[in-house]
């Protein structure tokens, strides 16, 4: 089964590599992108078929390791 983790910084946080992709994109002539954040998506191939249980695993590793919960937030998707 398929776990997707999307981890975000918190608002609030500084995000130096989202605020150079708005310049760059704005460099590149898109002038309505306003505030831009960048995350990481993470895809997890987990060898159960429960989706509960799945996604109580791959919340458990996000927590764990996969995000920095003091200064991130994260989501997590079975399918």
């Amino acid at each position: 089964m398929k776990a997707t983790v999307t981890v975000m910084l918190k608002d609030g946080v500084l995000d130096p590599q989202g605020k150079a992709i708005g310049q760059a994109l704005h460099g590149l002539g898109f002038g309505n992108v306003g505030e831009v954040r960048a995350g990481k998506i993470i895809v997890l191939d987990l060898a159960e078929s429960d989706p509960g249980r799945a996604k109580s695993q791959a919340d458990d590793m996000a927590r764990k390791l996969l995000a920095n919960t003091v200064i991130e937030s994260y989501r997590v998707e079975v399918g």
